[in-house]
């Protein structure tokens, strides 16, 4: 955790107890309801299949994908099953669907965590040094949609983090115990088994035609989609901030106005509750489906501000002009 906040003295035992505690039935419906959403998005595009349907199909998807790793992130701090198995079983398989090694992420995170912002912060290449100008990231999320970065994304998440600060790779695996380096390794056999064997199949039992529906209704989103959402949501978290030095300023929680544009930005960037991102850090013991109760009492305790950071806000400071050093 950060040197300047220790949230053992933010909030008593006994407020924070309750809001740590798992319900393996809410984590379950938050899995049923985004594989749902997959399942009737796939079964109404090709009932009623069109182009233009598609299109929209491939980004539903690849928002779906991303709420998919969302989950997986529960499962890297072991919130969303009572039972570690189960929580490790579910939650990799969350992450595999898309291409994503929930165990290797599992020790990549940790770092993230504990070195915000600092030189072995693996994310830092991602939200480090904002804002860089009104072109410079839209010029980064087309790259992202274009396919363009997939490659370096997975490599990410198969455990080649890039260092902003060493312009150079982190080696996470590296320094994790043997029993996380084995589970990681082991999960990475597994995801990129799955990917393999997958298109495999699916030719098998639907030859050609169903081949390239899977494609591009589930490859593609993943490669371009997913990409994109993955650097945005992180960027608006970390990026652009004034303040580095504590996760209550290094962080942002996102409350979504009442645009209908600010709306769609919330369901599309911060499934399952995870706009609620300084409570997470702060308390990466809390489950996600308990966030709103944590950013509730941290307001009346006082620690958060009522009105800070709208997504439209947060995007107008990423987006901004990269500001003039002095002379």
């Amino acid at each position: 955790m950060n040197r300047l906040v220790n949230p053992k003295r933010l909030l008593t035992t006994n407020e924070l107890t309750p809001l740590t505690q798992i319900s393996n039935w809410r984590a379950a419906l938050s899995v049923l309801q985004t594989w749902l959403v997959i399942a009737v998005t796939l079964s109404v595009t090709l009932l009623f299949w069109s182009w233009p349907l598609a299109l929209v199909a491939i980004v539903i998807i690849g928002t779906q994908q991303h709420a998919l790793f969302i989950l997986s992130h529960e499962a890297v701090h072991f919130r969303m099953f009572g039972n570690r198995r189960v929580n490790d079983l579910v939650g990799g398989a969350c992450a595999a669907a898309a291409g994503l090694s929930m165990c290797t992420y599992r020790v990549i995170h940790r770092l993230h965590h504990n070195h915000l912002y600092g030189a072995a912060d693996p994310d830092m290449a991602l939200h480090g040094g904002y804002p860089r100008g009104k072109w410079y990231l839209v010029r980064k999320l087309l790259k992202d949609l274009s396919g363009q970065t997939a490659l370096k994304s997975y490599g990410y998440f198969f455990g080649r983090p890039v260092s902003a600060a060493e312009t150079g790779e982190l080696r996470p695996l590296a320094d994790a115990t043997r029993s996380l380096r084995t589970a990681a390794r082991i999960d990475q056999r597994i995801v990129i088994g799955l990917q393999v064997t997958l298109p495999v199949v699916v030719f098998a039992l639907g030859g050609a035609h169903a081949l390239g529906l899977y494609l591009l209704l589930w490859v593609v989103p993943a490669l371009t989609v997913l990409q994109v959402i993955l650097r945005l949501r992180a960027i608006c978290e970390h990026g652009a901030v004034d303040d580095t030095s504590s996760q209550l300023t290094a962080t942002r929680t996102h409350r979504s106005g009442r645009s209908a544009g600010e709306f769609i930005a919330r369901l599309a960037l911060f499934p399952h509750h995870v706009n609620y991102h300084v409570e997470h850090h702060l308390y990466p013991a809390v489950p996600h489906y308990r966030l709103p109760q944590m950013h509730a009492l941290l307001l009346r305790r006082g620690l958060l501000e009522p009105d800070r950071d709208k997504i439209g806000a947060t995007l107008c400071k990423v987006f901004a002009e990269r500001p003039a050093t002095a002379s």
